[in-house]
Formats: C-alpha cells, sequence, structure tokens
C-alpha cells in the first residue's frame, strides 16, 4: 500500500525550523540525524499511527553531497521565500512498494528513485534530477524502505497526533487525479485556493493546534 509516511517543515535552518513548531504546537521537537550523504539535518516527532513530522534544513557543518538535495534545498532563496510567507509545512512523503512503477510512470513529476545511503542502501527515496519538490511541492516524495520501515521506537513521542492534512492548490482537479491515480491512503485533502499551501491539524497536550 502507498501511504502517508511523514510530513515535513523545510526550514531555512533547524533553530527556525524547531522555534516554529514549538510556537505552533507548543513542543519542543528533539534533534533527529544527519544526512551526510545529502548535507541535511533533522528533528523528528511522533504523530501516532506510523507518521511523523519531520523538520528538515541544510547541515551548514555537512559535507557536499555532490547531487541535488531533496525537499528542494538546494534553492535557499526559494526556501527563505516560502519560509517569509508563512509556507512553512511544505512537503510530505509517501511510503511505496512500487517505487519504480511509479517512477517510470510520472518520471517527469518525482524524478529518479536514490539509493541511501550510497555506501549501503537502507532506503530509496525519489528525487527531480533538479532537486526540486514534485510537482511544485503539491505531490510526494516517494520513500522505499526495502522491508525496514521506520521505527517509531527511534522517534520521540511527545503526546502529539495528527488528525488531518489539507493542501490548499489552485489547480485541485488535477492534484486530486494524481492522488487518486497512485493511491495513497491518508493523503492530504485538496482544496481550491490561489496558492499552494499545507496545513495540519494535530491534537496536542495543549489542545488542537495547527502547523502550516
Amino acid at each position: 500500500m502507498n501511504a502517508l509516511d511523514h510530513i515535513a517543515i523545510i526550514a531555512p535552518s533547524l533553530a527556525e525550523g524547531v522555534a516554529h513548531v514549538r510556537e505552533s504546537l507548543d513542543i519542543d521537537v528533539p534533534f533527529g540525524t544527519r544526512h551526510p550523504y545529502m548535507g541535511t539535518h533533522n528533528h523528528r516527532l511522533q504523530l501516532g499511527d506510523d507518521v511523523y513530522l519531520e523538520i528538515v534544513a541544510r547541515d551548514p557543518d555537512g559535507p557536499d553531497p555532490r547531487r541535488s538535495r531533496w525537499f528542494g534545498l538546494d534553492d535557499r532563496t526559494q526556501v527563505r521565500a516560502d519560509w517569509e510567507a508563512g509556507r512553512r509545512l511544505r512537503g510530505w512523503v509517501a511510503r511505496t512498494e512500487e517505487l519504480d512503477r511509479i517512477l517510470a510512470a510520472y518520471p517527469h513529476v518525482f524524478g529518479e528513485a536514490v539509493a541511501l545511503p550510497p555506501q549501503k542502501p537502507e532506503f530509496a527515496f525519489s528525487i527531480p534530477q533538479d532537486g526540486t519538490l514534485p510537482l511544485g511541492g503539491a505531490a510526494p516524495s516517494f520513500i522505499d524502505h526495502r522491508g525496514a520501515p521506520t521505527s517509531m521506537a527511534e522517534i520521540p513521542d511527545r503526546g502529539a497526533r495528527l488528525v488531518s492534512f489539507r493542501l490548499e492548490h489552485p489547480d485541485p482537479t488535477a492534484v486530486s487525479a494524481l492522488y487518486r491515480a497512485i493511491d495513497i491512503h491518508r493523503c492530504p485533502t485538496i482544496h481550491s485556493a490561489s496558492a499552494l499551501r499545507y496545513a495540519a491539524e494535530i491534537e496536542t497536550p495543549s489542545g488542537l493546534r495547527v502547523l502550516s
């Protein structure tokens, strides 16, 4: 089954990302891991039902990955522009066991499968060759865990639970058609709007909050 794996705050820096989530959810999200093969690092938080939140940013101390980074993080100007416009929840990842089929059907949207880490691959991730977000961010990235899904035991649980996930988009019909064709469980609900924007309702120990 293709299903929601995680949602992503794409931040100019981890400090800004963590501060935004703290302000939105009243939760401090702990550090996760470094990705030397991508030159990025993250913080992570469980959201229930094998779904989690990732705050991801370029790692200023990380090596040059010598390829396009994921989540559009090579384009610092665009990341900052989206951030300043309040578009901070800007990506999501779906898990799949049929990555080759999806990429063969939609290479112009999702790009290519990249085995990671390169020296000893544990999973494959879809990344457009130029590193941009798929369909400007309206489509997910895909991850094939290769039979070893992310262990929720490794991700902190602070009592946050995802209630709803929403995408506003200028062409909801086209995006809906793509989601249906790929058949992704727990994909965002889609609503018509003048610009692309995500929002997630999350139940927290402090009550129901919105992260966007």
